[in-house]
Protein backbone atom coordinates (compact mmCIF):
# COMPACT_ATOMS: atom_id res chain seq x y z
CA UNK A 1 0.00 0.00 0.00
CA UNK A 2 1.44 3.34 -1.00
CA UNK A 3 2.35 5.78 1.77
CA UNK A 4 0.85 8.77 -0.02
CA UNK A 5 -2.75 8.70 -1.32
CA UNK A 6 -1.93 9.69 -4.88
CA UNK A 7 -5.21 8.63 -6.44
CA UNK A 8 -7.36 10.26 -3.77
CA UNK A 9 -5.37 13.46 -4.12
CA UNK A 10 -5.62 13.47 -7.90
CA UNK A 11 -9.37 12.93 -7.67
CA UNK A 12 -9.95 15.38 -4.85
CA UNK A 13 -8.11 18.37 -6.36
CA UNK A 14 -10.74 19.01 -9.09
CA UNK A 15 -13.57 18.93 -6.54
CA UNK A 16 -11.76 21.42 -4.31
CA UNK A 17 -11.20 23.54 -7.39
CA UNK A 18 -14.92 23.36 -8.17
CA UNK A 19 -15.72 24.64 -4.68
CA UNK A 20 -13.27 27.52 -5.17
CA UNK A 21 -14.83 28.35 -8.54
CA UNK A 22 -18.34 28.44 -7.07
CA UNK A 23 -17.10 30.59 -4.18
CA UNK A 24 -15.76 33.25 -6.55
CA UNK A 25 -17.86 36.45 -6.72
CA UNK A 26 -20.29 36.69 -9.63
CA UNK A 27 -18.42 39.76 -10.84
CA UNK A 28 -15.12 37.83 -11.05
CA UNK A 29 -15.98 35.32 -13.77
CA UNK A 30 -12.54 35.60 -15.37
CA UNK A 31 -10.96 34.77 -12.03
CA UNK A 32 -13.25 31.73 -11.72
CA UNK A 33 -12.16 30.52 -15.16
CA UNK A 34 -8.51 30.97 -14.22
CA UNK A 35 -9.02 28.97 -11.04
CA UNK A 36 -10.65 26.17 -13.05
CA UNK A 37 -7.80 26.11 -15.54
CA UNK A 38 -5.16 26.21 -12.80
CA UNK A 39 -6.88 23.38 -10.94
CA UNK A 40 -7.00 21.19 -14.04
CA UNK A 41 -3.31 21.87 -14.73
CA UNK A 42 -2.41 20.94 -11.14
CA UNK A 43 -4.37 17.70 -11.58
CA UNK A 44 -2.41 17.03 -14.77
CA UNK A 45 0.90 17.58 -12.99
CA UNK A 46 -0.08 15.21 -10.18
CA UNK A 47 -1.17 12.63 -12.76
CA UNK A 48 2.19 12.91 -14.53
CA UNK A 49 3.95 12.32 -11.21
CA UNK A 50 1.76 9.26 -10.58
CA UNK A 51 2.61 7.95 -14.07
CA UNK A 52 6.32 8.35 -13.34
CA UNK A 53 5.93 6.44 -10.07
CA UNK A 54 4.09 3.60 -11.79
CA UNK A 55 6.28 0.57 -12.49
CA UNK A 56 5.10 -1.24 -15.61
CA UNK A 57 6.98 -4.35 -14.53
CA UNK A 58 5.69 -4.27 -10.95
CA UNK A 59 2.56 -5.61 -9.29
CA UNK A 60 -0.70 -5.49 -11.20
CA UNK A 61 -2.39 -2.79 -9.10
CA UNK A 62 -0.24 0.07 -7.83
CA UNK A 63 -0.75 3.33 -5.92
CA UNK A 64 -3.17 1.27 -3.87
CA UNK A 65 -5.41 2.68 -1.14
CA UNK A 66 -7.94 0.76 0.92
CA UNK A 67 -10.12 1.93 3.80
CA UNK A 68 -13.27 0.53 5.35
CA UNK A 69 -16.35 2.40 4.10
CA UNK A 70 -19.51 0.35 4.76
CA UNK A 71 -18.24 -2.50 6.94
CA UNK A 72 -21.66 -4.14 7.33
CA UNK A 73 -21.52 -5.13 3.65
CA UNK A 74 -17.79 -5.40 3.16
CA UNK A 75 -17.65 -2.24 1.04
CA UNK A 76 -14.29 -0.50 1.02
CA UNK A 77 -12.96 2.76 -0.36
CA UNK A 78 -10.40 0.92 -2.45
CA UNK A 79 -8.39 2.53 -5.23
CA UNK A 80 -5.57 1.27 -7.41
CA UNK A 81 -4.46 1.41 -11.03
CA UNK A 82 -3.12 -1.01 -13.55
CA UNK A 83 -1.71 0.11 -16.89
CA UNK A 84 -5.16 0.20 -18.50
CA UNK A 85 -6.72 2.41 -15.83
CA UNK A 86 -3.67 4.67 -15.56
CA UNK A 87 -3.66 5.38 -19.30
CA UNK A 88 -7.34 6.40 -19.19
CA UNK A 89 -6.81 8.59 -16.12
CA UNK A 90 -3.96 10.28 -17.98
CA UNK A 91 -6.28 10.79 -20.97
CA UNK A 92 -8.81 12.49 -18.69
CA UNK A 93 -6.19 14.69 -17.05
CA UNK A 94 -4.85 15.87 -20.42
CA UNK A 95 -8.24 16.60 -21.98
CA UNK A 96 -9.83 18.55 -19.12
CA UNK A 97 -7.51 21.63 -19.21
CA UNK A 98 -7.79 21.61 -23.00
CA UNK A 99 -11.58 21.56 -22.71
CA UNK A 100 -11.58 24.38 -20.15
CA UNK A 101 -9.42 26.56 -22.40
CA UNK A 102 -11.54 25.70 -25.44
CA UNK A 103 -14.73 26.54 -23.53
CA UNK A 104 -13.48 29.92 -22.27
CA UNK A 105 -16.42 31.78 -23.83
CA UNK A 106 -18.88 28.93 -24.41
CA UNK A 107 -20.81 29.38 -21.17
CA UNK A 108 -21.62 33.03 -21.78
CA UNK A 109 -24.98 32.19 -23.38
CA UNK A 110 -25.96 29.43 -20.94
CA UNK A 111 -28.95 29.54 -18.67
CA UNK A 112 -26.72 28.94 -15.65
CA UNK A 113 -23.73 30.92 -14.48
CA UNK A 114 -20.27 30.71 -15.96
CA UNK A 115 -18.95 29.58 -12.58
CA UNK A 116 -21.35 26.63 -12.52
CA UNK A 117 -20.27 25.53 -15.99
CA UNK A 118 -16.59 25.25 -15.06
CA UNK A 119 -17.38 23.79 -11.64
CA UNK A 120 -19.37 21.01 -13.34
CA UNK A 121 -16.42 20.20 -15.59
CA UNK A 122 -14.12 19.88 -12.57
CA UNK A 123 -16.59 17.70 -10.66
CA UNK A 124 -16.90 15.53 -13.76
CA UNK A 125 -13.12 15.13 -13.77
CA UNK A 126 -13.22 13.80 -10.22
CA UNK A 127 -15.85 11.25 -11.21
CA UNK A 128 -13.89 10.15 -14.28
CA UNK A 129 -10.73 9.61 -12.25
CA UNK A 130 -12.68 7.74 -9.58
CA UNK A 131 -14.41 5.36 -11.97
CA UNK A 132 -11.10 4.26 -13.52
CA UNK A 133 -9.26 4.05 -10.18
CA UNK A 134 -11.86 2.10 -8.15
CA UNK A 135 -10.95 -1.50 -7.30
CA UNK A 136 -14.05 -2.10 -5.18
CA UNK A 137 -16.96 -3.08 -7.44
CA UNK A 138 -19.52 -1.15 -5.37
CA UNK A 139 -17.33 1.97 -5.35
CA UNK A 140 -16.96 1.64 -9.12
CA UNK A 141 -20.75 1.51 -9.44
CA UNK A 142 -21.10 4.68 -7.33
CA UNK A 143 -18.70 6.61 -9.58
CA UNK A 144 -20.29 5.03 -12.67
CA UNK A 145 -23.67 6.51 -11.73
CA UNK A 146 -22.46 9.75 -10.14
CA UNK A 147 -20.65 10.95 -13.26
CA UNK A 148 -24.02 11.15 -15.03
CA UNK A 149 -25.06 14.12 -12.90
CA UNK A 150 -22.54 16.77 -14.02
CA UNK A 151 -22.82 15.67 -17.65
CA UNK A 152 -26.62 15.84 -17.50
CA UNK A 153 -26.48 19.45 -16.32
CA UNK A 154 -23.76 20.38 -18.83
CA UNK A 155 -25.94 19.13 -21.70
CA UNK A 156 -29.29 20.26 -20.31
CA UNK A 157 -28.25 23.79 -19.29
CA UNK A 158 -25.54 24.74 -21.77
CA UNK A 159 -26.38 22.72 -24.88
CA UNK A 160 -28.15 23.49 -28.15
CA UNK A 161 -31.78 24.03 -29.00
CA UNK A 162 -32.78 20.41 -28.22
CA UNK A 163 -30.66 20.22 -25.07
CA UNK A 164 -33.46 19.16 -22.72
CA UNK A 165 -34.48 16.25 -24.93
CA UNK A 166 -30.87 15.15 -25.41
CA UNK A 167 -30.04 15.41 -21.70
CA UNK A 168 -33.09 13.43 -20.60
CA UNK A 169 -32.47 10.75 -23.23
CA UNK A 170 -28.84 10.47 -22.13
CA UNK A 171 -29.90 10.18 -18.49
CA UNK A 172 -32.68 7.61 -19.05
CA UNK A 173 -30.51 5.31 -21.14
CA UNK A 174 -27.68 5.52 -18.61
CA UNK A 175 -29.95 4.98 -15.62
CA UNK A 176 -31.52 1.93 -17.25
CA UNK A 177 -28.07 0.43 -17.75
CA UNK A 178 -27.13 1.42 -14.21
CA UNK A 179 -30.14 -0.40 -12.77
CA UNK A 180 -29.17 -3.59 -14.60
CA UNK A 181 -25.65 -3.27 -13.26
CA UNK A 182 -26.89 -2.66 -9.73
CA UNK A 183 -28.92 -5.88 -9.88
CA UNK A 184 -25.85 -7.73 -11.16
CA UNK A 185 -23.62 -6.17 -8.46
CA UNK A 186 -26.05 -7.35 -5.77
CA UNK A 187 -26.19 -10.80 -7.35
CA UNK A 188 -22.39 -10.96 -7.46
CA UNK A 189 -22.23 -10.01 -3.78
CA UNK A 190 -24.74 -12.73 -2.84
CA UNK A 191 -22.81 -15.38 -4.75
CA UNK A 192 -19.54 -14.23 -3.19
CA UNK A 193 -21.08 -14.14 0.29
CA UNK A 194 -22.15 -17.77 -0.05
CA UNK A 195 -18.59 -18.86 -0.81
CA UNK A 196 -16.68 -16.68 1.64
CA UNK A 197 -17.42 -18.78 4.70
CA UNK A 198 -17.43 -16.91 7.99
CA UNK A 199 -17.24 -13.60 6.19
CA UNK A 200 -19.68 -10.78 5.50
CA UNK A 201 -18.82 -10.88 1.83
CA UNK A 202 -16.74 -8.59 -0.28
CA UNK A 203 -16.89 -6.26 -3.26
CA UNK A 204 -13.12 -6.39 -3.73
CA UNK A 205 -12.30 -7.00 -7.39
CA UNK A 206 -9.41 -9.38 -6.82
CA UNK A 207 -11.42 -11.40 -4.30
CA UNK A 208 -14.43 -11.73 -6.61
CA UNK A 209 -12.26 -12.83 -9.53
CA UNK A 210 -11.43 -16.03 -7.63
CA UNK A 211 -14.97 -17.11 -6.69
CA UNK A 212 -16.79 -19.85 -8.57
CA UNK A 213 -20.13 -19.00 -10.21
CA UNK A 214 -22.48 -21.57 -11.72
CA UNK A 215 -22.83 -21.23 -15.52
CA UNK A 216 -26.43 -20.01 -15.59
CA UNK A 217 -25.89 -17.39 -12.90
CA UNK A 218 -22.62 -16.29 -14.47
CA UNK A 219 -24.34 -15.64 -17.81
CA UNK A 220 -27.10 -13.61 -16.15
CA UNK A 221 -24.61 -11.51 -14.16
CA UNK A 222 -22.48 -11.01 -17.25
CA UNK A 223 -25.45 -9.63 -19.16
CA UNK A 224 -26.26 -7.22 -16.33
CA UNK A 225 -22.77 -5.74 -16.49
CA UNK A 226 -22.38 -5.99 -20.26
CA UNK A 227 -25.61 -4.23 -21.23
CA UNK A 228 -24.78 -1.36 -18.87
CA UNK A 229 -21.33 -1.05 -20.45
CA UNK A 230 -22.69 -1.45 -23.99
CA UNK A 231 -25.07 1.47 -23.39
CA UNK A 232 -22.28 3.57 -21.95
CA UNK A 233 -19.80 2.76 -24.75
CA UNK A 234 -22.10 2.90 -26.82
CA UNK A 235 -22.17 -0.33 -28.80
CA UNK A 236 -24.77 -0.92 -31.53
CA UNK A 237 -27.78 -1.20 -31.01
CA UNK A 238 -27.50 0.60 -27.64
CA UNK A 239 -26.04 3.73 -29.24
CA UNK A 240 -29.08 5.84 -30.09
CA UNK A 241 -28.61 8.34 -27.24
CA UNK A 242 -25.11 9.34 -28.40
CA UNK A 243 -25.81 11.36 -31.59
CA UNK A 244 -28.42 13.49 -29.78
CA UNK A 245 -26.29 14.04 -26.67
CA UNK A 246 -23.07 14.79 -28.58
CA UNK A 247 -24.82 17.09 -31.05
CA UNK A 248 -26.59 19.17 -28.40
CA UNK A 249 -23.81 19.24 -25.79
CA UNK A 250 -21.51 22.27 -25.72
CA UNK A 251 -18.25 21.50 -27.50
CA UNK A 252 -16.19 20.96 -24.34
CA UNK A 253 -18.77 18.63 -22.83
CA UNK A 254 -19.00 16.70 -26.12
CA UNK A 255 -15.22 16.18 -26.06
CA UNK A 256 -15.38 14.69 -22.55
CA UNK A 257 -18.55 12.72 -23.29
CA UNK A 258 -17.16 10.94 -26.35
CA UNK A 259 -13.48 11.22 -25.49
CA UNK A 260 -13.59 9.91 -21.91
CA UNK A 261 -17.03 9.00 -20.50
CA UNK A 262 -17.80 6.54 -23.27
CA UNK A 263 -14.52 4.75 -22.54
CA UNK A 264 -15.98 3.69 -19.19
CA UNK A 265 -18.10 1.22 -21.16
CA UNK A 266 -15.27 -0.49 -23.00
CA UNK A 267 -13.03 -0.21 -19.93
CA UNK A 268 -15.74 -1.97 -17.91
CA UNK A 269 -15.94 -4.78 -20.45
CA UNK A 270 -12.20 -5.35 -20.22
CA UNK A 271 -11.80 -4.81 -16.47
CA UNK A 272 -14.99 -6.39 -15.10
CA UNK A 273 -16.89 -8.50 -17.66
CA UNK A 274 -13.95 -10.64 -18.74
CA UNK A 275 -12.18 -11.38 -15.41
CA UNK A 276 -15.33 -11.72 -13.27
CA UNK A 277 -17.28 -13.82 -15.79
CA UNK A 278 -14.69 -15.56 -17.98
CA UNK A 279 -16.83 -18.48 -19.14
CA UNK A 280 -19.80 -16.26 -19.94
CA UNK A 281 -17.49 -13.86 -21.78
CA UNK A 282 -16.29 -16.68 -24.02
CA UNK A 283 -19.86 -17.89 -24.49
CA UNK A 284 -21.17 -14.48 -25.59
CA UNK A 285 -18.03 -13.45 -27.53
CA UNK A 286 -19.42 -14.39 -30.98
CA UNK A 287 -22.55 -12.32 -30.28
CA UNK A 288 -20.54 -9.30 -29.12
CA UNK A 289 -18.20 -9.58 -32.11
CA UNK A 290 -21.22 -9.64 -34.43
CA UNK A 291 -22.64 -6.51 -32.78
CA UNK A 292 -19.23 -4.85 -33.03
CA UNK A 293 -18.95 -5.54 -36.77
CA UNK A 294 -22.48 -4.28 -37.39
CA UNK A 295 -21.59 -1.16 -35.43
CA UNK A 296 -18.49 -0.57 -37.57
CA UNK A 297 -20.52 -0.55 -40.76
CA UNK A 298 -23.61 1.12 -39.32
CA UNK A 299 -21.66 3.99 -37.80
CA UNK A 300 -19.63 4.52 -40.97
CA UNK A 301 -22.66 4.51 -43.28
CA UNK A 302 -24.65 6.87 -41.04
CA UNK A 303 -21.65 9.20 -40.77
CA UNK A 304 -21.38 9.44 -44.56
CA UNK A 305 -24.98 10.60 -44.83
CA UNK A 306 -24.99 13.10 -41.97
CA UNK A 307 -25.60 16.77 -42.83
CA UNK A 308 -24.84 17.81 -39.20
CA UNK A 309 -21.13 18.07 -38.35
CA UNK A 310 -21.46 17.14 -34.68
CA UNK A 311 -23.74 14.18 -35.39
CA UNK A 312 -21.30 13.06 -38.08
CA UNK A 313 -18.45 12.93 -35.58
CA UNK A 314 -20.71 11.13 -33.09
CA UNK A 315 -21.53 8.41 -35.62
CA UNK A 316 -17.85 7.93 -36.42
CA UNK A 317 -17.45 7.09 -32.73
CA UNK A 318 -20.06 4.33 -33.02
CA UNK A 319 -17.84 2.77 -35.69
CA UNK A 320 -14.69 3.24 -33.60
CA UNK A 321 -16.27 1.62 -30.56
CA UNK A 322 -17.10 -1.35 -32.75
CA UNK A 323 -13.36 -1.81 -33.33
CA UNK A 324 -12.65 -1.45 -29.60
CA UNK A 325 -15.29 -4.01 -28.58
CA UNK A 326 -13.99 -6.34 -31.30
CA UNK A 327 -10.51 -6.15 -29.81
CA UNK A 328 -11.73 -6.72 -26.26
CA UNK A 329 -13.66 -9.89 -27.11
CA UNK A 330 -11.09 -11.32 -29.54
CA UNK A 331 -9.27 -12.78 -26.49
CA UNK A 332 -5.75 -12.21 -27.73
CA UNK A 333 -3.15 -10.01 -26.07
CA UNK A 334 -2.52 -8.13 -29.32
CA UNK A 335 -6.18 -7.31 -29.84
CA UNK A 336 -6.82 -6.29 -26.23
CA UNK A 337 -3.68 -4.14 -26.08
CA UNK A 338 -4.80 -2.58 -29.35
CA UNK A 339 -8.30 -2.00 -27.96
CA UNK A 340 -6.90 -0.25 -24.88
CA UNK A 341 -4.58 1.86 -27.01
CA UNK A 342 -7.56 2.58 -29.25
CA UNK A 343 -9.48 3.97 -26.26
CA UNK A 344 -6.72 6.49 -25.63
CA UNK A 345 -6.19 7.32 -29.29
CA UNK A 346 -9.89 7.73 -29.95
CA UNK A 347 -10.09 10.21 -27.09
CA UNK A 348 -7.51 12.43 -28.75
CA UNK A 349 -8.62 11.95 -32.36
CA UNK A 350 -12.33 12.47 -31.80
CA UNK A 351 -11.63 15.12 -29.20
CA UNK A 352 -9.65 17.06 -31.80
CA UNK A 353 -12.47 16.69 -34.33
CA UNK A 354 -15.08 17.97 -31.88
CA UNK A 355 -12.87 20.92 -30.91
CA UNK A 356 -12.30 21.91 -34.53
CA UNK A 357 -15.97 21.46 -35.40
CA UNK A 358 -16.71 23.73 -32.44
CA UNK A 359 -14.33 26.36 -33.83
CA UNK A 360 -16.14 26.19 -37.20
CA UNK A 361 -19.58 26.47 -35.60
CA UNK A 362 -18.43 29.46 -33.55
CA UNK A 363 -17.48 31.24 -36.79
CA UNK A 364 -20.43 30.27 -38.98
CA UNK A 365 -23.11 29.63 -36.31
CA UNK A 366 -24.18 26.55 -38.22
CA UNK A 367 -23.66 22.81 -37.76
CA UNK A 368 -24.62 21.93 -41.36
CA UNK A 369 -21.93 20.56 -43.66
CA UNK A 370 -23.58 22.32 -46.59
CA UNK A 371 -22.94 25.75 -45.07
CA UNK A 372 -19.19 25.31 -45.40
CA UNK A 373 -16.80 25.06 -48.32
CA UNK A 374 -13.40 26.40 -49.27
CA UNK A 375 -12.45 27.18 -45.68
CA UNK A 376 -8.78 26.47 -46.39
CA UNK A 377 -8.67 29.56 -48.64
CA UNK A 378 -9.32 31.93 -45.74
CA UNK A 379 -8.27 29.83 -42.71
CA UNK A 380 -5.43 27.52 -43.80
CA UNK A 381 -4.23 26.67 -40.27
CA UNK A 382 -7.75 25.70 -39.21
CA UNK A 383 -8.17 23.60 -42.35
CA UNK A 384 -4.79 21.95 -41.83
CA UNK A 385 -5.58 21.04 -38.23
CA UNK A 386 -8.96 19.64 -39.33
CA UNK A 387 -7.24 17.48 -41.94
CA UNK A 388 -4.73 16.05 -39.44
CA UNK A 389 -7.51 15.24 -36.97
CA UNK A 390 -9.57 13.65 -39.74
CA UNK A 391 -6.68 11.58 -41.04
CA UNK A 392 -6.02 10.41 -37.50
CA UNK A 393 -9.64 9.29 -37.22
CA UNK A 394 -9.36 7.21 -40.40
CA UNK A 395 -6.14 5.62 -39.04
CA UNK A 396 -3.59 6.97 -41.51
CA UNK A 397 -0.17 5.35 -40.96
CA UNK A 398 2.05 7.66 -38.96
CA UNK A 399 -0.84 8.95 -36.84
CA UNK A 400 -2.03 7.49 -33.55
CA UNK A 401 -5.11 5.46 -34.53
CA UNK A 402 -3.25 3.37 -37.11
CA UNK A 403 -1.25 1.38 -34.56
CA UNK A 404 -4.25 0.58 -32.37
CA UNK A 405 -6.49 -0.37 -35.31
CA UNK A 406 -3.72 -2.53 -36.78
CA UNK A 407 -3.22 -4.38 -33.48
CA UNK A 408 -6.96 -4.97 -33.10
CA UNK A 409 -7.30 -6.43 -36.59
CA UNK A 410 -4.13 -8.54 -36.46
CA UNK A 411 -4.99 -9.83 -32.98
CA UNK A 412 -8.55 -10.65 -34.02
CA UNK A 413 -7.36 -12.39 -37.19
CA UNK A 414 -5.41 -14.99 -35.18
CA UNK A 415 -8.63 -16.21 -33.51
CA UNK A 416 -11.58 -14.94 -35.59
CA UNK A 417 -10.34 -14.66 -39.17
CA UNK A 418 -13.68 -14.03 -40.84
CA UNK A 419 -14.59 -11.28 -38.38
CA UNK A 420 -11.23 -9.58 -38.89
CA UNK A 421 -11.53 -9.67 -42.68
CA UNK A 422 -15.06 -8.21 -42.60
CA UNK A 423 -14.03 -5.53 -40.11
CA UNK A 424 -11.12 -4.53 -42.33
CA UNK A 425 -13.61 -3.42 -44.99
CA UNK A 426 -14.82 -0.85 -42.45
CA UNK A 427 -11.50 0.94 -42.87
CA UNK A 428 -12.48 1.79 -46.44
CA UNK A 429 -15.75 3.31 -45.25
CA UNK A 430 -13.87 5.34 -42.64
CA UNK A 431 -11.72 6.82 -45.39
CA UNK A 432 -14.87 7.75 -47.30
CA UNK A 433 -16.72 9.58 -44.54
CA UNK A 434 -13.65 11.49 -43.36
CA UNK A 435 -12.33 12.47 -46.77
CA UNK A 436 -15.80 13.49 -47.93
CA UNK A 437 -16.34 15.87 -45.04
CA UNK A 438 -12.84 17.35 -45.48
CA UNK A 439 -13.51 17.89 -49.17
CA UNK A 440 -16.95 19.44 -48.62
CA UNK A 441 -15.96 21.81 -45.84
CA UNK A 442 -12.32 22.71 -46.46
CA UNK A 443 -11.90 22.56 -50.24
CA UNK A 444 -13.73 23.65 -53.36
CA UNK A 445 -15.22 27.10 -54.01
CA UNK A 446 -15.43 29.45 -51.05
CA UNK A 447 -18.97 29.41 -49.70
CA UNK A 448 -20.72 32.77 -49.56
CA UNK A 449 -20.55 34.28 -46.10
CA UNK A 450 -17.17 32.74 -45.28
CA UNK A 451 -15.06 35.43 -46.92
CA UNK A 452 -13.97 36.96 -43.63
CA UNK A 453 -13.66 33.75 -41.61
CA UNK A 454 -10.75 34.21 -39.17
CA UNK A 455 -8.02 31.61 -38.88
CA UNK A 456 -7.08 29.97 -35.58
CA UNK A 457 -6.72 32.47 -32.76
CA UNK A 458 -3.86 32.23 -30.27
CA UNK A 459 -6.15 30.64 -27.67
CA UNK A 460 -7.46 28.11 -30.20
CA UNK A 461 -3.91 27.29 -31.26
CA UNK A 462 -2.98 26.60 -27.63
CA UNK A 463 -6.04 24.33 -27.43
CA UNK A 464 -5.50 22.22 -30.53
CA UNK A 465 -1.69 22.13 -30.80
CA UNK A 466 -1.10 19.78 -27.80
CA UNK A 467 -3.75 17.34 -29.06
CA UNK A 468 -2.25 17.23 -32.56
CA UNK A 469 1.23 16.82 -31.08
CA UNK A 470 0.04 13.80 -29.07
CA UNK A 471 -1.67 12.37 -32.16
CA UNK A 472 1.62 12.50 -34.07
CA UNK A 473 3.75 11.31 -31.13
CA UNK A 474 1.58 8.24 -30.46
CA UNK A 475 1.52 7.49 -34.17
CA UNK A 476 5.30 7.58 -34.50
CA UNK A 477 6.29 6.05 -31.14
CA UNK A 478 3.50 4.27 -29.19
CA UNK A 479 5.92 1.88 -27.43
CA UNK A 480 6.01 3.63 -24.01
CA UNK A 481 2.23 3.49 -23.71
CA UNK A 482 2.06 -0.09 -24.98
CA UNK A 483 4.73 -1.09 -22.44
CA UNK A 484 2.41 0.14 -19.68
CA UNK A 485 -0.73 -1.43 -21.14
CA UNK A 486 0.54 -4.88 -22.17
CA UNK A 487 1.30 -6.36 -18.69
CA UNK A 488 -2.21 -5.44 -17.52
CA UNK A 489 -3.72 -7.00 -20.62
CA UNK A 490 -1.79 -10.20 -19.96
CA UNK A 491 -3.10 -10.22 -16.39
CA UNK A 492 -6.64 -9.94 -17.77
CA UNK A 493 -5.93 -12.81 -20.17
CA UNK A 494 -4.74 -14.88 -17.21
CA UNK A 495 -7.95 -14.12 -15.30
CA UNK A 496 -10.00 -15.43 -18.21
CA UNK A 497 -7.87 -18.54 -18.55
CA UNK A 498 -6.99 -17.60 -22.12
CA UNK A 499 -3.71 -17.81 -23.99
CA UNK A 500 -2.81 -16.47 -27.39
CA UNK A 501 -3.34 -18.92 -30.26
CA UNK A 502 -0.19 -20.79 -31.18
CA UNK A 503 1.25 -19.67 -34.52
CA UNK A 504 0.48 -22.05 -37.35
CA UNK A 505 3.66 -23.17 -39.05
CA UNK A 506 3.66 -24.64 -42.55
CA UNK A 507 3.96 -28.41 -42.61
CA UNK A 508 7.16 -29.52 -44.24
CA UNK A 509 6.59 -31.68 -47.31
CA UNK A 510 8.69 -34.69 -48.10
CA UNK A 511 11.63 -33.62 -50.18
CA UNK A 512 11.69 -30.04 -48.84
CA UNK A 513 15.11 -28.87 -47.81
Amino acid sequence: MTSFPWLTTIGLVPTLGAVAVLAAPKTREQAAKSVALGTSLLTLVLTIVACVRYDAGGSRFQLVESHSWIPAFGVRYALGVDGIALSLIALSAVLVPIVILASWWDAEDGERSVRTFFALILVLETMMIGVFAATDVFLFYVFFEAMLIPMYFLIGSYGGAQRSYAAVKFLLYSLFGGLLMLAAVIGLYVVGNQQLAGSIGSFDFQTLVNIHITPGVEKALFLGFFIAFAIKAPLWPFHTWLPDAAAEAPTGAAVLLVGVLDKVGTFGMLRYCLPLFPDASHYFAPVVITLAIIGIFYGALLAMGQPDLKRLVAYTSVAHFGFIALGVFAFTSQAQAGATLYMVNHGFSTGALFLLVGFLIHRRHSRLVGDYGGVQQVAPWLAGAFMVAGLSSLALPGLNSFVSEFLVLVGTFTRYRTAAVIATVGIVLAALYILLVIQRTMHGPLRAGLEHTPDLSLREAWVIAPVLAIIVALGVYPKPLLDVITPSVKATMHDTGTTDPAPKLPVAQEGDK
